[in-house]
């Protein structure tokens, strides 16, 4: 009879990878849970930024080469020393997870977040890139062989599917076309980041280390589209105005304090409850762009941000006997 792999034997033979250590000081009078749930607060609100950004983006004189040239350029800058120190181990990453990461979250997930928010509402951006992570992972991990969802974890996904088709219904029997292929195009740009979920998991960097594996490439790759005329920049003439908004918003915020905001969340508080508070953020975006861009969140939506948010609470939470296991684990 064939031996079985027990859960033991694979994770001896996959051992985790260390924890990356922690990018924020510890603050004083505060305890370690209070700092991370306060550093998961603002990530949410750096992904609201996001949202919000790729709507404005239309509206503003800056164009989507642009934006990624301060997106990526702006944490090459600031880290710089910090990863010319992390270069032997981010040279020694293999291609397949580097591809993910590049793919997932560079050049390609940026221009098709950006395009797609153009021709929707923010809701739209915080509502169904994040929340169509966990299903698209969940399809890329049953590919590669592992069991899929069951339980609350399939409820969850059914939610966020549920969601989305609310947030398009009425679009559909209007035939809105500029809707559609936005909500479509954010598909895809969800589907990108569920690839960079999924190769953040192959490699051993910390999360300053992830960063520049994201935004070395991707900025030499807008760079070279720029030069060779593919994507039109107009940096030159932009506004000074809107350049320090995307400096600020994409650059320094989503670009850099996001990743580290997030990684030292996840530390503190653990996956589950990070993912539960994270799922809060198309919610927010509702929110911010009632009051900042004056869109008015229709009936769809008031119906489609629950139903996903909901859906990626569930999606993300472990089965029971795991989390039993690892309480047994801790206290053992």
């Amino acid at each position: 009879m064939a031996a079985t792999r027990t859960t033991e034997d694979r994770a001896a033979a996959h051992p985790p990878a260390p924890p990356a250590q922690s990018a924020l000081p510890a603050l004083p009078g505060l305890s370690p849970r209070a700092v991370g749930m306060a550093a998961l607060l603002l990530t949410v609100a750096i992904w609201a930024a996001f949202a919000l950004s790729a709507r404005a983006l239309g509206a503003s004189t800056l164009l989507p080469a642009d934006a990624a040239l301060l997106r990526f350029g702006v944490p090459l800058v600031v880290l710089a020393p910090a990863l010319w120190r992390r270069r032997r181990r981010l040279a020694a990453v293999r291609p397949g997870p580097a591809a993910k990461i590049v793919c997932g979250a560079g050049v390609p997930f940026f221009l098709a977040a950006m395009y797609g928010g153009s021709l929707t509402s923010a809701a739209f951006v915080g509502a169904i890139v994040p929340g169509m992570v966990p299903l698209f992972v969940s399809v890329l991990m049953a590919a590669g062989g592992r069991p899929a969802p069951r339980g609350t974890q399939a409820a969850g996904l059914v939610l966020i599917v549920a969601g989305v088709a609310a947030l398009v219904s009425r679009h559909l029997t209007a035939l809105d076309a500029d809707v559609l292929l936005g909500t479509g195009t954010l598909l895809v740009a969800s589907g990108f980041w569920a690839l960079y979920t999924v190769g953040l998991r192959e490699v051993d960097l910390d999360p300053v280390g992830s960063i520049g594996l994201l935004c070395l490439p991707s900025l030499a790759v807008i760079v070279l589209l720029t030069l060779t005329g593919v994507l039109p920049s107009g940096l030159a003439h932009a506004a000074g105005a809107d350049i320090a908004l995307f400096l600020v918003v994409q650059g320094l915020g989503v670009g850099l304090c996001a990743g580290l905001l997030y990684a030292f969340a996840i530390r503190r508080l653990g996956p589950e409850r990070s993912a539960v508070v994270g799922s809060l953020s198309p919610a927010v975006v509702v929110l911010l762009a009632t009051v900042l861009l004056d869109e008015r969140p229709t009936l769809p939506v008031v119906i489609g941000v629950p139903l996903i948010t909901l859906g990626v609470v569930l999606a993300n939470r472990r089965p029971r006997r795991l989390r039993s296991g690892a309480g047994e684990a801790r206290t053992g």
